[in-house]
């Protein structure tokens, strides 16, 4: 049975740095968590000029993993596990923070030399209390290397984690998530069905989309029931798109600053030990 919508929420602008905007429909004034996903950002399409110098500095993270899909241009990655990536459109950038880490991300040194656009989302996923201390990880997953989930033309729809009608996305979490992500040409209609139980989410980044028979636009982000499973939508417009749906975490959840964790005294901690210096060190 088709399931039904029950938020629909809007990207609100955050200002995220002192240089930097991005969309944010998730965590909403309507609607906190549907743990794992904690957090999406939209960062919306930008020229980088020629000669640019844009640079996120280090920052930390710990107890879940900060998922980057790279809509358009270059990302760059470095981070105090020793992982240095550029990664371009379509790639997925997959870093489990885990016990701590420090990273600095941004557009790529050859994009800033020779300008041009840059667009993504970032996604903050989850992680069971179990997994929360374990040691850092980094997985990039290729454009190429995610399979296309139907074989429709004007439909380019790709799995970059999780199990999908027998197909098998390149990345490996402690969560497993199933995420889709790619583009709709105008006029096409795609049926997608989610497991019962679990929740799923549908961002719009770009174009409009009818949605199990409800037109929605670009930039929101739609939470749909546990309950049933089919998912019908009809393109509007040339529209890209990122599906998530995953087993939800049972668990309390406490965010603060770049830090997932279950407690408050969790929080304090790992304040305390970004403070104290045992996070690392990152030149970027």
């Amino acid at each position: 049975m088709q399931k039904k919508i029950t938020h629909i929420l809007a990207g609100r602008e955050k200002k995220i740095t002192a240089t930097d905007t991005v969309l944010q429909p998730l965590p909403h004034p309507n609607f906190r968590f549907a743990n794992p996903f904690i957090v999406l950002h939209h960062m919306r399409p930008q020229h980088i000029a020629a000669g640019s110098e844009m640079r996120m500095h280090p920052h930390p993270h710990r107890g879940f993993a900060p998922v980057t899909f790279m809509l358009q241009g270059e990302g760059y990655h470095k981070d105090s596990a020793g992982h240095h990536a550029v990664i371009r459109a379509g790639d997925v950038q997959w870093m489990f923070a885990g016990k701590g880490i420090l990273h600095s991300e941004g557009p790529s040194i050859a994009m800033l030399q020779q300008g041009g656009v840059h667009e993504l989302i970032q996604l903050w996923i989850n992680v069971p209390k179990v997994h929360k201390w374990k040691d850092p990880h980094y997985q990039h997953s290729l454009k190429e290397d995610q399979p296309q989930i139907l074989q429709q033309e004007g439909v380019d729809l790709r799995l970059a984690s999780g199990d999908y009608h027998g197909k098998k996305g390149p990345v490996i979490s402690y969560t497993p998530i199933v995420s889709i992500i790619g583009e709709i040409t105008k006029g096409r209609e795609v049926q997608l069905d989610t497991t019962p139980g679990y929740w799923t989410l549908l961002y719009i980044a770009k174009g409009s989309l009818v949605v199990n028979e409800q037109l929605i636009e670009a930039f929101n982000l739609i939470i749909f029931e546990k309950e049933n499973e089919e998912i019908s939508l009809s393109a509007e417009e040339d529209t890209q798109i990122l599906m998530l749906s995953a087993e939800p975490i049972d668990e309390p959840v406490a965010a603060k600053d770049n830090f997932v964790m279950n407690t408050p005294e969790e929080i304090g901690q790992t304040i305390a030990d970004y403070q104290s210096g045992l996070f690392g060190s990152l030149d970027y």
